[in-house]
């Protein structure tokens, strides 16, 4: 005796209505109603044309689990309509017109099949050998790019534009707790000396600035009034922070100085 074919999940959905995706080509209408299964085809109905066609079960997906705006029911492949059966849809390759004393190249020969026709690919060694010119030459370009760059920082053409961090140069035995008298015991007597109190706008304080031309720097005292003012750093001779110290509550001195004018 027989044994019936067990039922696809597409009949599950009784007289409900669904769609195909990918919808089943050179068929007009996608919307479909189950009708029945053998051990291989599941035959549906259009809802338009009342057209029955059979489609391999293999071919046959998931169902979706909601039916808004539509069911729709996936298929493992895409298929068209042609001679009276469902196959997997076959992309034609129109080929383009040959150049002149171009060569007709050899046709392959294609074999009917259900499933997906491959055809290899060969990488041709030209290709390969440009894309590698391709590599060496951005990282050469790369290379040379940062080569010009530092070569015009270093030059000065940037240098006045680019953010100056140099790293301390000076070591002094200085603290913040060292007065004018503490520095001159420690330097010795400064050439000169300039006092500057601070503008609206500018790093509150008021600024003591000793001159020491034969270490090329400048000793910077910060405080209210003369008796008051501490040492805070040192600026070399291009005013650029050359030794700083950590103040109570501020940290690092050195954005201070990076940050006081001239003068």
């Amino acid at each position: 005796m027989a044994v019936p074919p067990i039922p696809p999940p597409l009949a599950q959905l009784g007289g409900r209505p669904f769609s195909f995706y990918p919808a089943i080509l050179n068929v007009g209408h996608n919307e479909w109603i189950y009708c029945s299964a053998t051990w291989q085809d599941v035959l549906v109905r259009s809802t338009k044309t009342n057209q029955e066609v059979s489609v391999p079960r293999r071919y046959l997906g998931e169902i979706s689990p909601v039916d808004a705006p539509v069911m729709i029911v996936g298929l493992r492949a895409e298929l068209e309509y042609r001679a009276g059966a469902v196959w997997p849809a076959e992309r034609r390759v129109i080929e383009m017109p040959r150049a002149v004393n171009d060569t007709p190249r050899p046709r392959i020969a294609r074999q009917p099949s259900d499933g997906p026709v491959v055809v290899g690919i060969r990488i041709e060694n030209d290709s390969r050998s440009r894309v590698g010119k391709l590599v060496v030459g951005g990282v050469a370009l790369g290379v040379a790019g940062c080569v010009l760059a530092i070569t015009l920082f270093r030059g000065g053409v940037i240098a006045t534009r680019a953010f100056y961090a140099p790293s301390m140069r000076a070591d002094l035995p200085l603290s913040p707790a060292d007065n004018y008298s503490a520095v001159v015991r420690e330097l010795g007597t400064p050439q000169s000396t300039r006092w500057r109190t601070s503008a609206e706008g500018e790093p509150p304080g008021d600024y003591e600035l000793l001159v020491y031309p034969q270490r090329r720097l400048y000793v910077i005292l910060m405080g209210h009034g003369r008796t008051d003012a501490r040492y805070i750093g040192a600026m070399d001779w291009n005013w650029h922070p050359a030794h700083a110290v950590d103040l109570a509550g501020y940290g690092s001195s050195y954005r201070l100085l990076r940050e006081l004018p001239r003068f």
